[in-house]
């Protein structure tokens, strides 16, 4: 079964997965630690990937069902139909997110260059290298139409 972006309330990403699953609705709102400075700390902050969006696989029958959730705007539409997340997208998500420790060997690339990465998690998949500088890439993933940024050792 294919998932279905909601669009919801900033900063209630969490909050509604949670009360999606309690619906029993699988929903997935993938999330990255981020290290968060305030004046007098530095703390670890977990964070949602996708700002106002969560992923959900729903049954057709059950579609208006998720506006039963505080927090929940609409659906998001791609062609005038609602957007639909293909399995394959969703785990190359999910197995991105658990290598904590990616790094990636950068040589004589240039902003434009087209690219095959060849090992890793998106092995296989094209890209377009966006930024290159002192201490980071930005590849465009052409299948997935995600941006990605890898810092350089």
């Amino acid at each position: 079964m294919n998932w279905k972006v909601l669009y919801v309330k900033p900063r209630t990403e969490k909050k509604v997965a949670t009360a999606l699953s309690r619906l029993g609705i699988t929903a997935y709102c993938p999330s990255v630690t981020e290290i968060r400075q305030w004046s007098d700390r530095k703390k670890k902050v977990e964070v949602p990937l996708l700002k106002s969006y969560v992923l959900i696989q729903v049954k057709e029958s059950e579609h208006e069902l998720v506006f039963q959730v505080p927090g929940v705007v609409r659906y998001l539409f791609w062609l005038g139909k609602p957007a639909v997340v293909k399995d394959s997208d969703i785990q190359v998500m999910k197995d991105w997110l658990s290598h904590k420790n990616t790094q990636a060997q950068v040589e004589s690339i240039q902003p434009g260059d087209r690219i095959k990465i060849k090992t890793g998690l998106f092995e296989g998949k094209k890209a377009l290298v966006h930024e290159v500088s002192n201490n980071r890439i930005q590849l465009l993933l052409l299948d997935l139409d995600m941006k990605i940024t890898f810092n350089r050792n």
